[in-house]
């Protein structure tokens, strides 16, 4: 029901009351309280958005979100200590015309002024709801905040600590995943379910795995009560919420969230770099990834595997639910897209090309350093990132800048300038059209080189000659360090690709909330930057491939090398290994572990 068709109800019902008759619509009791009234005709509302209004922000995001949830109805609302008027008309407000909650034609409140719209509900109602929602805002702990790093043994990985966190889950599990393929988190997920929780999945494997489900893990899940599903975009996010604030009755003060780089796979816990950080009890951090679940779910295609799981009813989560933080931001790529229902394939996201929701929030940080920029990232194929360093570089050559990339960008002088021509040629056809000149600067670009060209200093972990997924030791970080004291991380590829094509998420903590956790990646960016330098790697292998006599690794230990270094090293195999570019080591690097010299 829309706020016109409630106002017309409501002016309705007002008038009955004048006329001492029965409403028609809703029940109402002839001897109206005096506060009722108070509430009823109330214009100027509580001042629920000024600065100068009775209420913290903490207690008009949960007003909200208690009347938001599907199973506050009349009757909780009279328990909660709201009069009658405004405990009828909230309900009815929020379900619209049907009168059922979590249908389509629902009209939740996207903020406490909304709220206070409603008839009835003004001073009154206002105070009676801060006082049912005050447990919540009397004393919002500490939130506490850890970090693992990969690789690790696969019992100290974030692999065991999910797991670990999923079998205290309580409530809910809910699960938003790129690539799921351990089979003790299936079977945690699977346990979850029966001690009376509801568990949710959406992955990335779903969408494959639908064209031949038997025995498939999405399978396996829904074979075992866990609701899974899919969206149209790449699902690129690794975030696990553990009895998050689904409804009012999750308190976010005794939720769970994992989120970060990691995958839930073998390689992810015990091979590639990684982080995740868990955030306990952090209501910022729930309330926006639980929204972000929210979106998704609702726009989600269903698996279909298992028909009998029960669907779960939860609160719609709005902006107005969260409370603005100094040290805690949250963003999604799914802000650049809109949703709509095809009517050949359901639920869809569409791109909005021209939002760079993620992108804008790395440039600005970017903008803003004062002293040191650390970026530890798989990829670096994002233009406005890259020029924002490199404006960075030469507004203000004191900033130190370091940027670590995985052995997957490095693209010798040659290539670049294949690249640059592509470029211009792309430029050229396009003409005057703006989208598909955006369409040319946006094509998937290697900018390591670039950088390096602007004299920045990029280190890349470099391990084998080819790469390939099934020896690839990869820096799957995606995190940045500003200043030393504030620190980006998430599942955020920096690629165009990543912020229109692909669902992402990055958390911003400060020094001010999390000290210790930005320490820990200060000293991880040390460490990796440093990969087998102080072991002397590089001049060992060097050594080793100009002595060989009858093979030498084309896949070795990692090491963290400049341009100029893998340059050479590269140069080198090329000099020493005949057979290098031929079609058998190109085709199948995988099958190619070593040069065999004859």
């Amino acid at each position: 029901m829309k706020r016109s068709t409630q106002w017309t109800l409501a002016l309705s019902l007002i008038s009955s009351l004048a006329c001492n008759q029965a409403p028609g619509v809703l029940t109402a009791q002839q001897n109206t309280d005096p506060t009722e009234i108070e509430d009823a005709i109330d214009e100027v509302g509580v001042t629920a958005g000024k600065a100068d209004g009775p209420f913290s922000s903490c207690d008009l995001a949960q007003m909200v979100a208690f009347a938001n949830d599907p199973h506050t109805d009349k009757e909780a609302l009279k328990r909660a200590g709201v009069h009658a008027r405004a405990a009828g008309f909230i309900p009815a407000y929020r379900n619209g015309l049907d009168g059922i909650p979590g249908t389509a034609d629902d009209d939740v409140f996207e903020s406490a002024e909304e709220l206070d719209s409603v008839v009835y509900v003004g001073p009154v109602a206002f105070r009676q709801l801060a006082t049912h929602v005050a447990p919540r805002c009397d004393h919002i702990p500490t939130p506490a905040i850890e970090v693992v790093f990969s690789p690790q043994k696969y019992e100290e990985s974030h692999l065991v600590q999910a797991m670990q966190l999923i079998h205290t889950a309580k409530h809910s599990v809910d699960v938003a995943m790129y690539s799921f393929r351990d089979t003790n988190l299936l079977d945690a997920l699977g346990a979850a379910g029966p001690r009376g929780g509801s568990v949710r999945v959406i992955s990335e494997n779903a969408r494959a795995d639908r064209a031949d489900p038997e025995g498939t893990i999405s399978a396996k899940l829904e074979e075992r009560g866990v609701d899974v599903r899919w969206v149209n975009k790449i699902m690129h996010h690794k975030f696990c919420i553990i009895d998050g604030p689904q409804t009012y009755s999750n308190d976010p003060r005794m939720g769970v969230l994992m989120t970060g780089s990691g995958n839930w796979s073998h390689s992810a816990g015990t091979k590639y770099d990684e982080n995740m950080v868990i955030l306990h009890g952090h209501y910022e951090a729930l309330y926006a990834y639980q929204q972000e679940f929210e979106l998704l779910w609702d726009n989600s295609r269903d698996f279909v595997w298992n028909s009998d799981i029960a669907p779960v009813l939860t609160s719609a989560i709005t902006d107005a639910m969260h409370i603005d933080s100094a040290t805690f931001q949250a963003w999604f790529t799914s802000r650049n897209m809109r949703t709509y229902v095809s009517a050949v394939h359901g639920p869809t996201f569409g791109t909005l090309s021209d939002m760079n929701t993620v992108s804008d929030q790395w440039v600005n940080l970017i903008a803003n350093a004062q002293e040191s920029i650390q970026i530890a990232s798989g990829h670096l194929r994002s233009r406005p990132i890259t020029d924002a360093l490199i404006a960075k570089v030469v507004s203000d050559p004191n900033v130190q800048i370091q940027v670590y990339l995985d052995g997957q960008e490095f693209i010798s002088e040659y290539w670049h300038e294949v690249q640059n021509e592509n470029l211009a040629l792309c430029l050229e056809a396009a003409g005057s059209s703006d989208s598909k000149i955006q369409s040319c600067m946006d094509k998937g670009f290697l900018f390591g080189y670039s950088l390096h060209l602007a004299g920045i200093d990029v280190r890349y972990k470099y391990y084998s000659y080819r790469w390939h997924y099934k020896t690839a030791q990869q820096m799957h970080h995606k995190y940045m360090i500003i200043d030393g004291n504030k620190i980006v991380t998430g599942s955020y590829n920096l690629s165009d690709n990543a912020e229109h094509q692909t669902m992402e998420n990055i958390l911003v903590l400060d020094a001010a909330d999390a000290p210790h956790i930005v320490s820990e990646f200060d000293h991880n960016f040390i460490n990796i930057w440093e990969t087998g330098r102080l072991s002397n790697r590089y001049d060992e292998l060097t050594q080793q491939i100009e002595e060989a006599t009858d093979s030498f690794p084309l896949v070795f230990p990692s090491m963290a090398l400049d341009w100029n270094e893998v340059s050479e090293l590269k140069a080198l195999i090329r000099s020493q290994c005949p057979d290098i570019n031929s079609e058998a080591y190109r085709e199948a690097p995988e099958d190619h572990l070593e040069c065999v010299l004859e």
